[in-house]
């Protein structure tokens, strides 16, 4: 939170602290908070942000196998996302950390897809199971000739290579109306659902408390 108790959102920081201590403190606290909300909730299946430079980082690998120790259904429940500038920093590395998670049952997303950094020969390596359409594509997209164009061709990529399409920054009826006639799988943005800081599996329990 700033000095007004607002909070910062995690776009106005992560970029600086990344390459920091604090970073990797960040990615294994979002870590162990997405596992145990998957030990609570047996029926969640979450979707948890992590950076290349994390693997082979002790603490948050340590993190990772005391999570999935908690329960036999967690590693299918749980999916990891790399940016797509993060993945191409250390190809082979990436490569090798998703082919053993893979065997394990955990689901990879490519976030921030089309942002200008994958080699498209590295997609049939990698292996990804999701990729999440940058917002740069999306805006405005119903009227933008441009992105109409951009979007439909990575979302042919992703049918090619049997990744299910997500469209980040989704904001109105129209862009929506128009992402579901191209044949994208699934939509995030404002429009479907804001960031909160109760997890909606979490407000039905919020909720009993508080009339109890």
């Amino acid at each position: 939170m700033d000095d007004t108790r607002d909070i910062i959102p995690a776009k106005d920081f992560i970029t600086i602290v990344e390459s920091l201590e604090t970073g990797r403190v960040i990615d294994c606290m979002a870590l162990e908070l997405g596992l145990n909300a998957l030990a609570e909730c047996p029926t969640l299946r979450l979707s948890i942000n992590m950076s290349a430079r994390r693997i082979g980082y002790p603490r948050w690998m340590e993190t990772l196998e005391k999570g999935l120790e908690m329960d036999g259904t967690i590693a299918e429940r749980l999916i990891l996302e790399i940016t797509e500038d993060c993945a191409m920093m250390m190809p082979e590395l990436v490569k090798v950390f998703m082919t053993n998670l893979h065997k394990r049952g955990i689901s990879f997303v490519l976030d921030d897809f089309g942002a200008g950094y994958t080699a498209f020969r590295f997609l049939k390596q990698f292996h990804f199971d999701i990729v999440k359409i940058d917002g740069q594509f999306i805006r405005g997209i119903n009227s933008d000739t441009d992105n109409q164009v951009l979007t439909t061709a990575l979302v042919a990529i992703a049918n090619q290579f049997d990744m299910l399409s997500i469209a980040e920054c989704v904001e109105t009826q129209e862009e929506m109306s128009f992402l579901q006639e191209l044949g994208v799988d699934c939509l995030q943005g404002y429009l479907t659902g804001r960031p909160e800081t109760i997890p909606a599996w979490r407000e039905a329990e919020t909720t009993l408390q508080h009339y109890t």
